[in-house]
């Protein structure tokens, strides 16, 4: 097999997603559109998506944070019986954010795709599913 990002075989780097179930259709992914001081963890974490996007920790949930460089990446999930809190550095690049599309806007909602294309640091903009695609 051939080798994935950061050395890792091939095989485990396609399956990197399938640790929180990204491939599930009731996963609601809710990106912060704002920059997170990433030095906060598990608590410092959940106090933004409680109290600055309004939303729950549940199963169904996983946020996804950026630093101001976008160069880092956090995402938080909750599994049920505790937290998760998984980081991504960029050595290279920058990751692609999406911008607000109303002033105040705080949090956007993404599909599994969109974050998966977003994760291997694709720009979405102007990026749209060709007519043939199709959500499972």
């Amino acid at each position: 097999t051939g080798r994935g990002p950061a050395g890792l075989p091939g095989r485990e780097a396609d399956r990197r997603s399938e640790v929180i179930g990204l491939g599930a259709g009731a996963l609601k992914i809710f990106v912060a559109l704002e920059p997170q001081d990433l030095r906060k963890s598990f608590q410092g974490l959940t106090e933004v998506a409680l109290g600055h996007l309004g939303e729950r920790l549940s199963r169904e949930a996983l946020f996804v944070f950026i630093n101001k460089r976008r160069t880092r990446l956090k995402l938080l999930y909750f599994d049920g019986t505790g937290l998760w809190v998984a980081t991504n550095r960029l050595e290279v690049g920058k990751f692609s954010w999406p911008p607000r599309s109303e002033p105040n806007q705080k949090k956007m909602k993404l599909h599994s795709e969109a974050l998966q294309l977003l994760l291997d640091g694709v720009d979405m903009r102007g990026a749209q599913f060709k007519p043939w695609f199709e959500r499972a």
